[in-house]
């Protein structure tokens, strides 16, 4: 999907980009596909990280979760054309601060469902007019359609992430 300079800042486009088809179209079909995606990693693969420092697969999916959850946030308040500069957020200090690791699988996938129904429902709940509102989000300009197709980009790069750096391929 293509997003004029207007709406969507260089930073916001490596995630944005991912999108091909309509937003809602993706948001919907990563419903399933990343969950069953992730459903398919053999449970003593949950806990590979692929070099030292760096994230497991339970803390990938919690990350996940987090990062939607904020930037929908994001994406309400500049859809209610709400001024205030929105801050971004360090994911390393996020996902260091919590324990993913502890948690089962199911119980992080439920929370990713819950929180990806949340984000479609509030998708279909905004106005072309709303989606097109600009807002400042992480320093930058940026509209609210924006915020969620980078929602959709950032689970189809971490997909990516996980099948060429995890090796995880078992679809």
């Amino acid at each position: 999907m293509q997003f004029s300079s207007s709406e969507c800042p260089p930073f916001f486009q490596f995630y944005a980009n991912y999108v091909e088809d309509d937003i809602l179209t993706t948001l919907k079909e990563q419903l399933d596909n990343y969950v069953a995606y992730i459903r398919t990693i053999p449970e003593d693969k949950h806990l590979y990280r692929y070099d030292v420092n760096k994230w497991t697969i339970k803390e990938v999916v919690g990350h996940n979760t987090d990062t939607e959850r904020l930037k929908a946030s994001a994406a309400l308040r500049i859809a209610r054309h709400d001024l205030t500069p929105i801050p971004g957020f360090e994911e390393n200090d996020y996902v260091a601060n919590t324990d993913f690791n502890a948690r089962s699988m199911a119980d992080l996938l439920e929370e990713f469902i819950a929180v990806r129904m949340s984000t479609i429902a509030l998708y279909k709940s905004l106005t072309e007019e709303e989606l097109s509102r600009i807002g400042t989000a992480s320093n930058k300009q940026v509209s609210s359609r924006v915020m969620f197709a980078f929602i959709a980009g950032h689970i189809s790069h971490h997909i990516r992430i996980l099948k060429e750096r995890y090796q995880v391929a078992c679809l």
